[in-house]
């Protein structure tokens, strides 16, 4: 047969091309057919056997609905049969002569029990009852029934109806029927049930039903010679294959003759080519007349020619044939019982080689750039970034590699053209390179090419840096150097972000001895470029988080008031990211009391900071009112809920500031500690003796709500208890909840029994890391006590005529503490003041004496009316005393009481 170019071969599908002639005898079977062929269509598994099994299932479907149509028809005309007869025969007695007479009489079982039996017998059903409307038998078939209980309904017979149902009874399956028994005047005396078991009776197609499953057993093998008959020729005519599988096989060989992009060779046992597709053709070249002969002479070169007549594996071998290589892989045909010959395969990977090559340096070229995009700029720190640059590049880009910036931009400023660089870090396969180190402040001098891609923006790449004279101008001792060291080229590219360049970046080459080309270059920009953008956000985070630490350290307490009520420490720890709310105070109160104050504004940043701020201010201002805790606390709730509405930003969503704290005013006179909270954990309290509790401190919520009250809890606190009070940063962050905070504070507290503030603070930081993801504010305030040597009180009647006693008084206790030099200060401010208190205000009035820090003075009455401070005219008589107490006091003031008020005045001890 003629190969036409271009034409698809029409071939019959015979193994290697050869000619059917060529083929060895088949194996005959009964009929001539092959016996696995014919096995296959009897199996199905050809288009004869599936024809064949087709009209085989065809068949034994209608003969099996035949058959079950007929078996159901016959259990039909079964039930029908029984209860027709049922009925009739128990109607028939039911109105027999004398049926219901005999009911009547003394004996009924006597005169029934004969009939009913003759008449079961006459009429073949299995069971006829006669029984009373109790349904008690008086006739049975067996006669130790009789005088029984009937089982079945009855109901419906006894109000003049019939039952007729199906029952599984002690004899099977039977259809029983209860018919009444009336008398003359139609009323029901008694009884009748007849039954019959259906397996007793049996209809006309019983007698159908062996006819029937001859003709279907006749139908059936008709049906299967046929179909055997019809499935034989088929078989003989496709050779055991179906009109899709033949047509495939056609399409499949067509296919890998012309249109497959791989070479495709079978060779016989003998050595000759019998099959080669186009692909084949063109890769080897071959003759039009190569099928049918020698491989030999097929003008292959002798590797080649030997592999292939060979017939041995081969697994991408490359060969080189004239000007292509090509990937050979070859299989013997025999290994599975077929004929002997061999399958090769050939693949051009002439151009598969240099793209592959390529590809793989582009490959790793762009996970360069994901890995920079990834792993530069992971955190908002300046140094750390231009660490991250370097190592990325080394060794993966280059041996060495080196970031410098200018000083302005490791403070978070913007760099200004013509200073000095520090470098900022350095990367390298080995750690004795001859380069400048981490910290170094360098000038680059101007032929250097740093400090032209600084001057131009531009990268440069010295290929040779033994004939750079610019570069080795910079430091010539250090230039010799690196080149005895073994580094030869290096890209120095500059670090710019929008307008402004940051710094430079250097890359160099040691260990490989190829010089950076301009491929390279381009990809040291980009690398370069995401870099510096990284950089800058850093910058611009550094300065910005500077300003607001400096906001935040000038808005916080720089020092602690002095006060003798409690011994304190304090700490706050910034957060690692953002600048918080957290902030705390001391602020000192009137009678010798201190309050203390720790709160957190939800937020980081200057917004943050500033609203901290306004709301430590708050709290100084509330506290010179000597307000309780729950209502001072009340009053920032309104500030900060005024802040939300006057803080409107551009898209007119409303911000939410929101802010927890915590409020305690300790007294040390009276041991006792006021606190309230809103929001905010509760305050930890260590007893003199070490235990650890947390004081049940009503929650309240947080500031900004609005509409809910707050609640004060009271503690009476023995010397030297410990009360800490901290912001959440400190129990709480994104690897545990507050509960196993809490246990973690109480923990590190049960471990510093008698430890005083300062230890205190130092032992409970040392669990928290460096830098918390939250700030932290912590105050541990040990408590003191006013004794009763301190302190001296008296309860004044309301006679204008104490007041000189009261002078009295003050006097002795003044030169009992030896403090005489405040004796006529102190009579005068007391003079005024009591007097004030009984003209102007309501018993019980009293004066208490506190030596503390100062010497206060203290008069109560139960009055709420406060006095003011006034220029009293040349003619007024009065109004001139408060004037003098204030002239004579350092600090003096009011304070309520749930009982009235307390005026105040405090005098500097000498």
């Amino acid at each position: 047969m003629v190969r036409l170019p271009g034409r698809p071969v029409t071939r019959p599908p015979l193994p290697f091309g050869q000619p059917r002639a060529q083929r060895g005898p088949r194996p005959q079977g009964a009929g001539g057919e092959r016996p696995g062929v014919l096995w296959a269509a009897v199996t199905g598994r050809n288009l004869a056997g599936q024809v064949f099994v087709l009209q085989v299932v065809i068949v034994l479907l209608l003969v099996v609905s035949a058959v079950v149509a007929q078996v159901l028809q016959v259990q039909h005309d079964s039930t029908q049969e029984a209860r027709n007869r049922s009925l009739a025969v128990a109607e028939t007695f039911a109105n027999g002569p004398g049926t219901a007479a005999a009911l009547r009489a003394p004996n009924p079982s006597a005169v029934l029990q004969p009939k009913a039996e003759a008449a079961r017998k006459a009429s073949h059903v299995d069971f006829l009852v006669v029984m009373n409307t109790d349904g008690v038998r008086y006739t049975h078939p067996m006669p130790d029934r009789i005088g029984k209980k009937f089982v079945g309904t009855t109901g419906p017979a006894l109000a003049g109806g019939t039952v007729v149902e199906e029952i599984n009874g002690t004899i099977g399956q039977l259809v029983q029927v209860v018919v009444p028994v009336k008398d003359a005047g139609g009323q029901v005396v008694g009884l009748v049930s007849a039954g019959i078991t259906t397996e007793h009776v049996g209809g006309t197609a019983d007698q159908q039903l062996p006819l029937l499953l001859a003709a279907a057993a006749a139908a059936l093998a008709l049906a299967t010679a046929g179909t055997a008959l019809v499935s034989r020729r088929l078989l003989h005519q496709t050779h055991g294959l179906g009109p899709a599988e033949m047509t495939r096989m056609y399409e499949h060989h067509d296919a890998v003759l012309h249109a497959v992009r791989e070479g495709v060779l079978i060779a016989g046992g003998d050595g000759r080519l019998l099959l080669a597709n186009d692909e084949a053709h063109r890769l080897l070249d071959l003759p039009e007349d190569a099928e049918g002969r020698a491989v030999a002479e097929l003008g292959l070169d002798g590797e080649t020619a030997e592999l292939l007549a060979s017939g041995r594996v081969a697994t991408d071998e490359v060969h080189l044939v004239k000007d292509r290589l090509l990937a050979i892989n070859q299989r013997p045909t025999d290994l599975r019982g077929g004929p002997p010959g061999s399958v090769t395969t050939l693949r051009d990977s002439t151009e598969l080689r240099a793209l592959s090559g390529r590809a793989e340096v582009a490959r790793e070229r762009l996970n360069m750039l994901y890995d920079a995009g990834v792993g530069i700029g992971t955190s908002l720190d300046v140094t750390r970034t231009a660490e991250e640059l370097a190592e990325l590049a080394v060794p993966r880009f280059a041996d060495f590699a080196t970031v410098d910036l200018f000083d302005a931009v490791l403070r978070g400023d913007e760099p200004k053209p013509g200073t000095g660089l520090r470098r900022a870090a350095v990367a390298g396969i080995r750690k004795d390179a001859p380069l400048y180190p981490v910290g170094e402040h360098i000038r680059f001098v101007a032929t250097s090419p740093q400090a032209r891609s600084l001057t131009t923006g531009q990268p440069v790449v010295e290929p040779r840096l033994r004939d750079a004279r610019g570069w080795r101008a910079q430091d010539l001792e250090r230039t010799d150097q690196a080149l005895a060291y073994g580094i030869h080229s290096l890209i120095t590219v500059p670090l710019r972000a929008g307008s402004l360049v940051l710094g430079v970046a250097t890359f160099w080459r040691s260990e490989r001895p190829q010089p950076f080309d301009t491929e390279e270059l381009a990809l040291a920009e980009e690398l370069v470029a995401r870099a510096a953008v990284s950089i800058d956000n850093a910058r611009r985070y550094t300065r910005e988080h500077s300003m607001a630490v400096t906001l935040q350290r000038s808005l916080l307490p720089r020092s602690l008031p002095e006060q003798g009520a409690l011994d304190l420490a304090y700490r706050y720890l910034p957060a690692q990211s953002g600048v918080g709310g957290d902030w705390f105070d001391v602020l000192p109160l009137s009678g010798a009391r201190v309050a203390l104050v720790v709160g957190d504004v939800v937020g980081h940043g200057l917004h943050a900071a500033a609203t901290m701020g306004r709301l430590r201010t708050a709290v100084h201002n509330f506290s010179s009112l000597d307000l309780p805790p729950d209502e001072l606390l009340g009053l920032l709730d309104e500030l900060v809920g005024r802040i939300d509405q006057d803080e409107v930003p551009a898209d007119g969503a409303a911000v939410v500031t929101g802010a927890t704290c915590v409020y305690a005013i300790y007294d040390p006179v009276s041991r006792r500690c006021t606190i309230a909270r809103a929001g905010h954990p509760p305050p930890a309290l260590v007893r003199p003796d070490g235990r650890v509790e947390y004081p049940d401190v009503p929650a309240g919520p947080p500031l900004g709500l609005g509409g809910l009250p707050f609640e004060t809890a009271e503690l009476e606190l023995a010397e030297g208890s410990r009360l800490v009070l901290y912001t959440d940063g400190l129990v709480e962050d994104r690897e545990r909840d507050i509960d196993e905070g809490l246990e973690m504070l109480r923990d590190a507290l049960g471990r510093t029994p008698g430890d005083s503030p300062e230890e205190t603070c130092r032992a409970v930081l040392e669990r928290l890391p460096k830098r918390p993801s939250d700030d932290v504010a912590l105050i541990v305030a040990r408590t003191r006590v006013l004794g009763a040597g301190q302190v001296a009180e008296w309860q004044v009647p309301s006679d204008p005529a104490a007041v000189s006693q009261v002078r009295s008084s003050v006097t002795e206790q003044l030169a009992a503490w030896g403090l005489d030099e405040l004796a006529f200060t102190t009579e005068l401010v007391l003079s005024e003041l009591v007097t004030n208190a009984i003209r102007y205000g309501r018993g019980p009035i009293g004066v208490r004496l506190l030596r503390d820090r100062t010497l206060i003075c203290e008069v109560s009455d139960g009055s709420t009316t406060s006095p003011h401070l006034r220029y009293a005219a040349s003619t007024d008589e009065g109004g001139r005393g408060l004037f003098l107490v204030a002239q004579l006091a350092e600090r003096w003031g009011t304070r309520y009481t749930p009982h009235g008020k307390v005026i105040w005045a405090e005098q500097p001890l000498p």
